[in-house]
């Protein structure tokens, strides 16, 4: 079964959680032009969250989620809110959400966990989950070890629930090779920073237009906080400090604030651009829907002239 026929949408594309992104405008947009939006609680507090929940169904009658960041200081007030809210899927990330786990069942909460590997795949399984989503190393904002074409397959095997490819999906080769590998749907997230819809700052829009294909960079590896960017100002002299053998709190303090800069004030020198691999293939920017068509025309399209 695909993910669209599982989640009640008209494309199998979930779109990723981005903090300071994944508004409930944003949601309520991606859920309107056929996907599923999520809410991204990441840059949230509680009070946020629930005003935010409000917007999007204000906004749009189709399906939509939470993604909850669960080392948000406010995670425990979150999943009472989306239990509440009777909010019909939440993806969860940064952490394991077991604790939450019976809570959103017996809801009737669809929890999609995000995974790096296979081991956490099989313990979000066996926490109940609906489905996984194996996210490869090469998306933008924090990031794992293995690529999607390794991680995608592995968890396929490993685990009986559904699973979602993410990370350096942007067209239909890409979602063609996904399917290929297993996955019942993708998550997008770079590709649609380059939306009318989506609510960046145009500077951050441009920077990912302009990105070449070896324009990101992972900071904070050597510190186990490895999180993919576009290059600038702030990405060379973090990953200078890191080298230097700079402790935690200095760089998180160097930090403080800038993801903030890049998508509210522009910043593109010291803001944090995350993005993902696929940013150097993005090259103008277009409404949700017309990327959402592309990329399911043109994968059907290279299925086709495989057969």
């Amino acid at each position: 079964m695909k993910l669209n026929e599982m989640l009640g949408t008209e494309f199998p594309f979930i779109q990723g959680g981005m903090a300071n992104i994944a508004t409930g405008e944003f949601a309520a947009a991606v859920s309107n032009a056929g996907g599923f939006g999520l809410i991204g609680a990441g840059g949230m507090n509680a009070e946020m969250l629930e005003e935010n929940i409000k917007i999007c169904r204000s906004l749009t009658d189709k399906p939509f989620g939470v993604n909850i960041m669960l080392m948000n200081p406010d995670a425990d007030k979150m999943a009472e809110i989306v239990t509440r809210e009777k909010i019909q899927v939440v993806t969860t990330g940064a952490g394991n959400p077991a604790k939450y786990m019976k809570m959103w069942l017996e809801a009737g909460i669809k929890v999609i966990p995000v995974v790096a590997a296979v081991i956490m795949a099989r313990k979000m399984e066996q926490c109940g989950a609906y489905a996984v989503i194996a996210e490869g190393t090469e998306s933008g904002g924090h990031v794992g070890e293995l690529t999607t074409m390794a991680l995608v397959p592995q968890v396929v095997d490993a685990v009986s629930i559904p699973v979602i490819a993410a990370g350096g999906i942007a067209d239909g080769r890409q979602l063609a090779a996904a399917y290929a590998l297993g996955a019942c749907g993708v998550q997008l997230g770079t590709c649609l920073l380059a939306s009318e819809e989506c609510p960046i700052h145009e500077n951050y829009k441009q920077a990912v237009l302009k990105a070449k294909d070896s324009d990101t960079i992972v900071t904070g590896r050597i510190g186990g906080t490895p999180v993919r960017i576009l290059k600038n100002k702030m990405a060379r002299e973090y990953v200078r400090r890191e080298k230097e053998g700079a402790d935690k709190m200095e760089l998180e303090k160097y930090t403080l604030g800038s993801l903030r800069r890049a998508v509210f004030d522009g910043d593109t020198e010291t803001g944090s651009l995350m993005a993902g691999q696929v940013a150097g293939m993005l090259k103008e920017i277009k409404p949700l829907r017309t990327i959402f068509e592309e990329l399911d025309s043109s994968a059907k399209a290279v299925i086709g002239s495989l057969n």
